[in-house]
Protein backbone atom coordinates (compact mmCIF):
# COMPACT_ATOMS: atom_id res chain seq x y z
CA UNK A 1 0.00 0.00 0.00
CA UNK A 2 2.72 2.61 0.85
CA UNK A 3 4.77 1.76 -2.26
CA UNK A 4 1.86 1.90 -4.00
CA UNK A 5 0.92 5.93 -2.65
CA UNK A 6 4.64 6.65 -3.18
CA UNK A 7 4.03 5.85 -6.67
CA UNK A 8 0.76 7.30 -7.47
CA UNK A 9 2.11 10.51 -5.38
CA UNK A 10 5.69 10.45 -7.72
CA UNK A 11 3.35 10.39 -10.78
CA UNK A 12 1.24 13.73 -9.48
CA UNK A 13 4.28 15.70 -8.67
CA UNK A 14 5.90 14.97 -11.96
CA UNK A 15 2.51 16.05 -13.60
CA UNK A 16 2.63 18.65 -11.80
CA UNK A 17 5.94 20.10 -12.50
CA UNK A 18 5.40 19.50 -16.13
CA UNK A 19 2.59 21.30 -15.97
CA UNK A 20 4.07 23.97 -14.14
CA UNK A 21 7.28 24.15 -16.17
CA UNK A 22 5.32 24.40 -19.03
CA UNK A 23 3.84 27.16 -18.39
CA UNK A 24 6.87 28.80 -17.27
CA UNK A 25 8.27 27.95 -20.93
CA UNK A 26 5.37 29.72 -22.61
CA UNK A 27 6.76 32.88 -20.73
CA UNK A 28 9.88 32.29 -22.03
CA UNK A 29 8.09 32.29 -25.37
CA UNK A 30 9.43 35.12 -27.85
CA UNK A 31 6.34 35.19 -29.96
CA UNK A 32 3.53 34.30 -27.52
CA UNK A 33 2.46 30.89 -27.54
CA UNK A 34 4.41 30.09 -30.67
CA UNK A 35 8.29 30.08 -30.32
CA UNK A 36 9.76 28.82 -26.72
CA UNK A 37 13.66 28.56 -27.00
CA UNK A 38 13.87 26.89 -23.95
CA UNK A 39 11.48 23.63 -23.27
CA UNK A 40 12.00 22.95 -19.65
CA UNK A 41 9.39 20.05 -18.91
CA UNK A 42 11.53 17.64 -21.55
CA UNK A 43 14.86 18.20 -19.16
CA UNK A 44 12.25 17.16 -15.94
CA UNK A 45 10.95 14.09 -17.63
CA UNK A 46 14.44 12.72 -19.08
CA UNK A 47 15.49 13.33 -15.56
CA UNK A 48 12.18 11.69 -13.63
CA UNK A 49 12.58 8.90 -16.12
CA UNK A 50 16.37 7.94 -14.67
CA UNK A 51 15.40 9.26 -11.15
CA UNK A 52 12.33 7.27 -10.92
CA UNK A 53 11.71 4.92 -13.80
CA UNK A 54 9.09 4.00 -16.29
CA UNK A 55 6.47 3.76 -14.12
CA UNK A 56 5.99 7.85 -13.88
CA UNK A 57 5.53 7.86 -17.61
CA UNK A 58 1.53 8.89 -17.20
CA UNK A 59 2.74 12.11 -15.17
CA UNK A 60 4.66 13.26 -17.99
CA UNK A 61 1.28 12.58 -20.21
CA UNK A 62 -0.98 13.55 -18.09
CA UNK A 63 1.20 16.96 -17.16
CA UNK A 64 1.50 17.57 -21.20
CA UNK A 65 -1.97 17.01 -22.08
CA UNK A 66 -2.81 19.55 -19.39
CA UNK A 67 -0.33 22.07 -20.81
CA UNK A 68 -1.32 21.36 -24.35
CA UNK A 69 -5.39 21.88 -24.07
CA UNK A 70 -5.27 25.23 -23.43
CA UNK A 71 -3.17 26.05 -26.21
CA UNK A 72 -4.53 24.09 -29.24
CA UNK A 73 -7.41 21.77 -27.92
CA UNK A 74 -8.48 18.12 -27.47
CA UNK A 75 -7.62 17.09 -30.67
CA UNK A 76 -4.38 18.23 -31.39
CA UNK A 77 -3.22 18.21 -27.83
CA UNK A 78 -3.57 14.53 -27.53
CA UNK A 79 -1.01 14.10 -30.41
CA UNK A 80 1.08 16.39 -29.25
CA UNK A 81 0.70 14.64 -25.84
CA UNK A 82 1.68 11.24 -27.58
CA UNK A 83 4.69 12.90 -28.99
CA UNK A 84 5.98 14.86 -25.75
CA UNK A 85 5.88 11.91 -23.90
CA UNK A 86 7.42 9.10 -26.66
CA UNK A 87 10.37 11.49 -26.90
CA UNK A 88 11.73 11.25 -23.07
CA UNK A 89 10.94 7.67 -22.81
CA UNK A 90 12.75 6.96 -26.00
CA UNK A 91 15.87 9.33 -24.58
CA UNK A 92 15.67 7.17 -21.37
CA UNK A 93 15.52 3.71 -23.10
CA UNK A 94 18.00 4.43 -25.67
CA UNK A 95 20.79 6.03 -23.41
CA UNK A 96 19.68 3.06 -20.60
CA UNK A 97 20.22 0.15 -23.77
CA UNK A 98 23.80 2.62 -24.55
CA UNK A 99 25.56 2.38 -20.84
CA UNK A 100 24.68 5.78 -19.58
CA UNK A 101 25.16 6.72 -15.83
CA UNK A 102 23.37 9.29 -14.43
CA UNK A 103 27.12 10.46 -12.41
CA UNK A 104 27.57 11.83 -15.87
CA UNK A 105 31.51 11.43 -15.00
CA UNK A 106 32.44 10.46 -18.50
CA UNK A 107 33.26 11.93 -21.90
CA UNK A 108 30.55 8.98 -22.94
CA UNK A 109 28.17 10.03 -21.07
CA UNK A 110 28.26 13.14 -21.89
CA UNK A 111 28.25 12.81 -25.85
CA UNK A 112 25.29 10.38 -25.43
CA UNK A 113 23.22 12.70 -23.65
CA UNK A 114 23.87 15.66 -26.15
CA UNK A 115 23.33 13.26 -29.45
CA UNK A 116 20.88 10.49 -28.33
CA UNK A 117 18.78 11.92 -25.43
CA UNK A 118 19.10 15.41 -26.84
CA UNK A 119 18.92 16.23 -30.55
CA UNK A 120 18.09 12.48 -31.28
CA UNK A 121 15.10 11.48 -29.05
CA UNK A 122 13.73 14.89 -29.10
CA UNK A 123 13.24 14.54 -33.31
CA UNK A 124 9.94 12.67 -32.20
CA UNK A 125 8.33 15.22 -29.85
CA UNK A 126 9.36 18.20 -32.64
CA UNK A 127 8.11 15.64 -35.80
CA UNK A 128 4.88 14.77 -33.99
CA UNK A 129 4.21 18.10 -33.00
CA UNK A 130 4.74 19.81 -35.65
CA UNK A 131 2.40 17.20 -37.78
CA UNK A 132 -0.12 17.45 -35.35
CA UNK A 133 -0.77 21.24 -35.73
CA UNK A 134 -0.65 21.01 -39.39
CA UNK A 135 -3.34 17.88 -39.71
CA UNK A 136 -5.60 20.39 -37.69
CA UNK A 137 -5.10 23.17 -39.63
CA UNK A 138 -3.26 25.24 -36.83
CA UNK A 139 -0.47 25.69 -38.96
CA UNK A 140 0.26 25.91 -43.09
CA UNK A 141 2.73 23.74 -44.80
CA UNK A 142 4.93 26.22 -45.25
CA UNK A 143 5.76 26.46 -41.33
CA UNK A 144 5.74 22.84 -40.56
CA UNK A 145 9.50 22.90 -40.88
CA UNK A 146 10.10 25.98 -39.51
CA UNK A 147 7.92 24.95 -36.37
CA UNK A 148 9.72 21.19 -36.06
CA UNK A 149 13.21 23.35 -35.89
CA UNK A 150 11.67 25.84 -33.57
CA UNK A 151 10.11 22.73 -31.34
CA UNK A 152 13.28 20.53 -31.54
CA UNK A 153 15.69 22.79 -30.64
CA UNK A 154 13.35 24.03 -27.83
CA UNK A 155 13.24 20.43 -26.36
CA UNK A 156 16.73 19.66 -26.95
CA UNK A 157 17.72 22.94 -25.25
CA UNK A 158 15.31 21.52 -21.92
CA UNK A 159 17.21 18.38 -21.91
CA UNK A 160 20.72 19.79 -22.36
CA UNK A 161 20.37 22.33 -19.92
CA UNK A 162 17.91 21.14 -17.26
CA UNK A 163 18.65 17.08 -17.43
CA UNK A 164 22.45 17.38 -16.29
CA UNK A 165 21.11 19.83 -12.80
CA UNK A 166 18.32 17.24 -11.79
CA UNK A 167 20.60 14.34 -12.12
CA UNK A 168 23.74 15.27 -10.49
CA UNK A 169 22.26 17.86 -7.76
CA UNK A 170 24.21 16.80 -4.59
CA UNK A 171 21.79 14.85 -2.83
CA UNK A 172 24.64 15.84 0.36
CA UNK A 173 27.42 18.29 -0.28
CA UNK A 174 30.24 18.49 2.83
CA UNK A 175 32.62 20.93 1.33
CA UNK A 176 34.42 22.87 3.75
CA UNK A 177 33.90 26.80 4.02
CA UNK A 178 36.69 27.99 1.75
CA UNK A 179 35.06 25.77 -1.18
CA UNK A 180 31.80 27.02 -0.27
CA UNK A 181 32.31 30.40 -0.52
CA UNK A 182 34.01 29.85 -4.11
CA UNK A 183 31.15 27.77 -5.38
CA UNK A 184 29.13 31.02 -3.73
CA UNK A 185 31.57 33.26 -5.54
CA UNK A 186 30.91 31.61 -8.94
CA UNK A 187 27.19 31.99 -8.93
CA UNK A 188 27.24 35.48 -8.45
CA UNK A 189 29.70 35.75 -10.35
CA UNK A 190 27.37 33.94 -12.97
CA UNK A 191 24.17 35.73 -12.38
CA UNK A 192 25.36 39.09 -12.89
CA UNK A 193 28.01 38.29 -16.15
CA UNK A 194 24.69 37.36 -17.64
CA UNK A 195 22.77 39.92 -17.00
CA UNK A 196 25.40 42.16 -18.57
CA UNK A 197 26.08 40.09 -21.53
CA UNK A 198 22.76 39.18 -22.12
CA UNK A 199 21.95 43.13 -22.38
CA UNK A 200 24.75 44.36 -24.22
CA UNK A 201 26.00 43.96 -27.44
CA UNK A 202 26.43 40.53 -28.99
CA UNK A 203 30.40 40.55 -28.62
CA UNK A 204 30.48 40.40 -25.26
CA UNK A 205 28.87 37.13 -24.64
CA UNK A 206 31.75 35.31 -24.46
CA UNK A 207 32.76 36.48 -21.15
CA UNK A 208 30.74 33.92 -18.94
CA UNK A 209 32.83 31.01 -20.61
CA UNK A 210 35.25 31.54 -18.12
CA UNK A 211 33.00 31.25 -14.83
CA UNK A 212 31.60 28.35 -16.48
CA UNK A 213 34.92 26.92 -17.12
CA UNK A 214 36.22 27.92 -13.49
CA UNK A 215 32.91 26.14 -12.16
CA UNK A 216 33.26 23.16 -14.28
CA UNK A 217 37.19 22.20 -13.62
CA UNK A 218 36.71 22.84 -9.88
CA UNK A 219 33.60 21.64 -8.92
CA UNK A 220 32.43 19.53 -12.13
CA UNK A 221 28.30 19.17 -12.16
CA UNK A 222 27.58 20.52 -8.96
CA UNK A 223 28.10 23.90 -9.74
CA UNK A 224 29.01 24.01 -13.80
CA UNK A 225 24.94 23.07 -14.28
CA UNK A 226 23.42 25.24 -12.52
CA UNK A 227 26.02 27.99 -13.39
CA UNK A 228 24.57 26.80 -17.19
CA UNK A 229 20.71 27.37 -15.84
CA UNK A 230 21.47 30.60 -14.76
CA UNK A 231 23.22 31.81 -17.95
CA UNK A 232 20.83 30.31 -20.27
CA UNK A 233 17.67 31.41 -18.74
CA UNK A 234 19.16 34.88 -18.16
CA UNK A 235 19.52 34.94 -22.08
CA UNK A 236 16.36 33.69 -23.02
CA UNK A 237 14.41 36.18 -20.43
CA UNK A 238 16.57 38.98 -22.46
CA UNK A 239 15.51 37.63 -25.71
CA UNK A 240 11.73 37.55 -24.84
CA UNK A 241 12.36 40.94 -23.50
CA UNK A 242 13.44 41.85 -26.67
CA UNK A 243 17.16 43.02 -25.67
CA UNK A 244 19.16 40.07 -26.72
CA UNK A 245 20.76 40.29 -30.10
CA UNK A 246 18.41 43.41 -30.92
CA UNK A 247 17.31 41.90 -34.52
CA UNK A 248 14.96 40.01 -36.66
CA UNK A 249 13.07 36.98 -34.72
CA UNK A 250 15.27 34.07 -36.84
CA UNK A 251 18.61 35.67 -36.30
CA UNK A 252 17.67 35.89 -32.52
CA UNK A 253 16.83 32.17 -32.47
CA UNK A 254 19.83 31.15 -34.16
CA UNK A 255 22.11 33.52 -32.02
CA UNK A 256 20.30 32.47 -28.88
CA UNK A 257 20.23 29.04 -29.74
CA UNK A 258 23.92 28.66 -30.47
CA UNK A 259 24.90 30.39 -27.22
CA UNK A 260 22.94 28.36 -25.07
CA UNK A 261 24.45 25.03 -27.08
CA UNK A 262 27.76 26.10 -26.34
CA UNK A 263 26.79 27.04 -22.67
CA UNK A 264 25.18 23.98 -21.70
CA UNK A 265 27.56 22.11 -24.35
CA UNK A 266 30.84 23.54 -22.40
CA UNK A 267 29.51 23.17 -18.93
CA UNK A 268 28.74 19.13 -19.54
CA UNK A 269 31.63 17.76 -21.55
CA UNK A 270 34.27 19.92 -19.85
CA UNK A 271 33.01 18.79 -16.11
CA UNK A 272 32.43 15.25 -17.68
CA UNK A 273 36.30 15.28 -18.61
CA UNK A 274 37.42 16.62 -15.06
CA UNK A 275 35.06 14.10 -13.75
CA UNK A 276 37.16 11.18 -15.93
CA UNK A 277 40.61 12.55 -15.62
CA UNK A 278 40.22 12.76 -11.85
CA UNK A 279 38.49 8.84 -11.10
CA UNK A 280 41.65 7.80 -13.43
CA UNK A 281 44.04 9.85 -11.13
CA UNK A 282 42.04 8.41 -7.91
CA UNK A 283 42.62 4.54 -9.66
CA UNK A 284 46.42 5.41 -10.30
CA UNK A 285 46.93 6.15 -6.61
CA UNK A 286 44.89 3.09 -5.20
CA UNK A 287 47.28 0.69 -7.76
CA UNK A 288 50.58 2.78 -6.28
CA UNK A 289 49.59 2.06 -2.76
CA UNK A 290 48.13 -1.95 -3.40
CA UNK A 291 51.58 -1.82 -5.28
CA UNK A 292 53.36 -0.69 -2.62
CA UNK A 293 51.58 -2.86 0.11
CA UNK A 294 52.59 -5.78 -1.82
CA UNK A 295 56.36 -5.19 -2.22
CA UNK A 296 56.30 -4.55 1.54
CA UNK A 297 53.99 -7.35 1.74
CA UNK A 298 57.21 -9.41 -0.53
CA UNK A 299 60.36 -7.99 1.30
CA UNK A 300 58.83 -8.90 4.32
CA UNK A 301 58.30 -12.48 3.28
CA UNK A 302 61.66 -12.52 2.32
CA UNK A 303 63.34 -11.22 4.99
CA UNK A 304 61.27 -13.81 7.05
CA UNK A 305 62.76 -16.59 4.72
CA UNK A 306 66.29 -15.85 5.11
CA UNK A 307 66.28 -15.78 9.07
CA UNK A 308 64.51 -19.05 8.98
CA UNK A 309 67.63 -20.44 6.80
CA UNK A 310 70.12 -18.73 9.41
CA UNK A 311 68.76 -19.54 12.60
CA UNK A 312 67.29 -22.72 12.96
CA UNK A 313 63.86 -23.30 15.71
CA UNK A 314 64.65 -24.06 18.70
Amino acid sequence: MNAAFRTVATIAAVALAYFATAQVGLVLALVEGQVTPLWLPTGISVAALFLFGGRIAPGIAVGALAANIALNGLGPAVLVTIGNTTAPLLAWYLLTRFGFRTELDRLKDALLLVFVGAFGAMAVSALVGALSLRLFGIIPWHDVLPVFSVWWTGDAMGVLVFTPLLLTFPRTWHAPPARVLEAAAIFASAAVLSLFVTTSELRFLFLVFPMLIWAALRFQHTVAAPCAVIISVAAVLSAASGTFAQTDLLTTMIVLQAFNGSVALTGLILSAITSERNEARRAIERACVQLAETVARYQEEGVRKRLGRVVPPA
